[in-house]
């Protein structure tokens, strides 16, 4: 009963409170509930039945007197509409989840200890649309699912509405985010572009911009409500709070919005603006909350369209996409608006009133940067708000993969902890093990990528894999190949935001959009190496593709040549891989010979060398360099232990050994699977490529010092033997053999 009283007492004080900011020009001071347990239990009833009493009959007449004032509101009598005072709607009490100034004042004043009901149910669904196309919008998109993730304590079913670009990084995204207790469905754009398209839009969002309008008809019919929201919006809060709005609605209303903190909708913003039709200051619709069920009740699709076809008879086309129709519908169906609290929708664009939503940081709920400056925004505060952005950006995601405990998981959770209770902790090379069955988050294409096929049907694409350390050598790679890349770059998500300023900074990189960027993001504590080169070869978007590593320049129009051999050799109807002799040089500094025969010069005068000539002279051996400084036409070598050149191949080549990370044996064994499938290794006569110098990596040094890790390697090697007898027979013997005679 005191927990009650409690809690009833702090609502109705919230409640007089908001409304005397109105203008009923009272207050109810509350003292703080009788708790102390040495008073008589008599006086201690007593008190508490004539506070009730009085809090029975304050409650009443305070009801009459709010919904009076509600009518005044929704009629606009003063020719404005909403809450002029920006703080909760009057129907709004403290049970949405919506802890309030005032309320958190009165809870710290009364020392309240009453627990607050649950704003949801326990694993109760929520559901989350949003409109996302391209490349960049996809990066935003990630930032705004983490800010979500972090607070959230309930299942969540997140409905995108895609381009095919998006539509491919997310859904790869989430498959290998698995985050537990998460759904995602997609819709594709392109279905709803018709519904759309006929309406004229000025907004930089473009068609995408009035894909939220025809919603009722793109997710699914049995879904009866869904928070809308935009790519550019951070949650600070539990997203169950908003979710618990709904439960506020009158039986009218079906659509809830935060009001536009600019004076857009005002029309004065210049001489001769002409904003559309708005109540008051309109309502913005970067946060939306629809009930799905009652807008097709009413007939929203013709409603909409309605509103659009005879608003564009005047204003020709729209300037803020779907806003506008948004309010022009609004204006003339008042009732049906749920108005939010602004602190649900903070627009930090230029000249809004966005700082009078908050007065401390527990306030903000949820933050909207819809301003076309993004985090260049003018706002007193926004050093606080760009910090808070950072944050979420630079997440590292791995940690948002926590269990909701209670809640059912999906499959694939309960496959993976399977696989991993599997393992034998106490096997010496249990971490390597553990590492084949790691799920690395991946996102694909990070930065814009536009690749225009060559009317051949010979382009190829340069496949190779790196780290925040080797990121100094893509803009010369860029000079040495003007052809198609596809990069895996195995990145913290604080250094995925390093790399993004670097390339857009970069007067090479910014102006490539052949490159596609593949973050996989850190795990573990191996360098992934083969996954990574997987990952860069399923992404290549041409028929051949040239696999080699990051810390080498090809040599000057390799691109060309490349795809002129790949016709004189017709790699098309033969299984061929062509070698590209790889040297190498000690200097940083390096004049790179433009020609075969300055290569030659350079290595006859111990400028350059041949590749790892002087530590690991078998792996590049069966290359046989003597031959190839005469010749003049390409010739076949035959493969050895230990061979591991760098190969052009048909794109539907074996993929790499994924059992293999850090150092050691990665690239031997794919070279040993192409030859275990018939592949004939052809040198090319007139081509090369030169290892740059750079420090030694971790791995290396592992295996330089661990025991430990070479005996692992050698059981990962005799593993993967045994793999290739099983997969190819007696023809894999001879693998087996070479090793045993070396």
């Amino acid at each position: 009963m005191l927990c009650y009283l409690c809690s009833a007492l702090s609502k109705l004080e919230w409640a007089l409170d908001t409304s005397q900011s109105h203008h009923y020009g009272r207050s109810l001071l509350l003292s703080p509930c009788p708790l102390d347990q040495s008073e008589p239990r008599y006086l201690e009833r007593d008190l508490l039945e004539s506070r009730v009493r009085e809090m029975e009959e304050e409650n009443q007449q305070l009801r009459l007197q709010l919904s009076q004032s509600q009518v005044a509101a929704v009629q606009g009598q003063d020719g404005s509409y909403g809450n002029a005072q920006w703080v909760a709607s009057a129907d709004t009490g403290p049970e949405d989840g919506e802890n309030t100034a005032e309320e958190r004042s009165t809870q710290k004043g009364n020392h309240t200890t009453c627990a607050r009901r649950p704003m949801v149910e326990k694993c109760e669904l929520i559901h989350v649309a949003c409109v996302c196309a391209g490349h960049n919008a996809s990066r935003d998109v990630v930032t705004l699912v983490k800010s979500i993730l972090f607070h959230r304590r309930n299942p969540l079913h997140f409905h995108f509405i895609t381009d095919a670009v998006a539509h491919q990084i997310l859904s790869s995204l989430f498959q290998s985010w698995m985050v537990p207790s998460v759904q995602v469905s997609f819709y594709d754009a392109e279905e709803l572009k018709s519904e759309v398209a006929w309406i004229p839009n000025k907004h930089y969002s473009g068609i995408y911009g009035l894909m939220k309008l025809p919603l009722t008809k793109a997710l699914p019919s049995d879904l009866t409500k869904v928070i809308v929201l935009d790519t550019d919006i951070t949650f600070a809060t539990d997203i169950a709070e908003l979710w618990a709005i709904f439960r506020k609605f009158t039986d009218k209303q079906v659509i809830g919005l935060v009001e536009n903190q600019s004076d857009w909708y005002l029309g004065n913003l210049w001489k001769n603006h002409k904003p559309w039709p708005a109540l008051g200051r309109g309502f913005n619709t970067g946060v939306i909350l629809l009930l799905l069920e009652r807008l097709r009740r009413i007939g929203w699709e013709q409603m909409w369209r309605l509103t659009a076809e005879r608003e564009l008879m005047s204003m020709l086309s729209t300037s803020l996409a779907d806003q506008d129709i948004f309010n022009a519908f609004i204006k003339q169906n008042p009732v049906l608006v749920h108005q939010l609290p602004c602190f649900w929708n903070v627009q930090l664009s230029d000249h809004t009133r966005s700082e009078q939503c908050y007065t401390e940081v527990s306030d903000l709920k949820v933050i909207h940067w819809n301003s076309p400056k993004k985090l260049r925004v003018k706002n007193k505060h926004v050093e606080f708000f760009r910090n808070l952005y950072l944050t979420f950006l630079e997440y590292d995601g791995n940690l948002l993969r926590r269990e909701l405990f209670g809640c059912p998981s999906q499959p694939s959770a309960d496959s993976l902890r399977s696989a991993l209770e599997d393992l034998d902790e106490d096997d010496q090379c249990y971490d390597f093990r553990r590492e084949r069955i790691t799920v690395h988050r991946l996102h694909l294409y990070f930065l814009q990528y536009e690749y225009v096929p060559t009317d051949e049907s010979v382009d190829i694409t340069l496949v190779a894999q790196l780290s925040m350390d080797r990121l100094q050598m893509l803009e010369a790679i860029c000079n040495h190949w003007e052809g198609p890349i596809s990069l895996a770059l195995y990145m913290s998500d604080a250094e995925a935001q390093q790399f993004l300023r670097y390339a857009q900074a970069s007067d090479v990189l910014k102006h490539r959009k052949n490159i596609g960027y593949h973050i996989v993001y850190k795990e573990g504590q191996f360098y992934p190496v083969n996954l990574l080169r997987n990952i860069a070869l399923r992404q290549a978007n041409t028929p051949y593709v040239f696999l080699t590593d990051v810390d080498f320049l090809p040599m000057y129009d390799l691109y060309d040549y490349l795809r002129k051999s790949i016709v004189q050799l017709d790699l098309a109807h033969t299984k061929k891989a062509l070698v590209v002799p790889a040297f190498e040089t000690l200097r940083y500094r390096l004049s790179f010979p433009k020609s075969k025969a300055e290569l030659l010069s350079m290595l006859d005068m111990g400028t350059l060398y041949t590749f790892r000539y002087h530590v690991w002279t078998k792996g590049h051996a069966p290359t046989n360099y003597a031959k190839w400084r005469t010749a003049t036409t390409a010739y076949k070598v035959e493969w050895e232990a230990d061979f591991e050149p760098y190969v052009v191949v048909r794109r539907d080549c074996p993929e790499y050994d994924q059992r293999f990370v850090g150092f050691g044996w990665n690239k031997v064994s794919h070279i040993m699977e192409l030859d275990a499938q018939e592949y004939d290794f052809v040198v090319l006569p007139n081509a090369f490529m030169i290892h740059m110098p750079h420090a030694p990596s971790f791995d290396i040094s592992k295996f330089r010092s661990s025991s430990s890790y070479r005996h692992c390697l050698t059981t990962l090697k005799e593993e993967f033997h045994q793999d290739l007898s099983r997969k190819y027979g007696a023809a894999a013997l001879k693998y087996l053999t070479a090793e045993r005679n070396i």
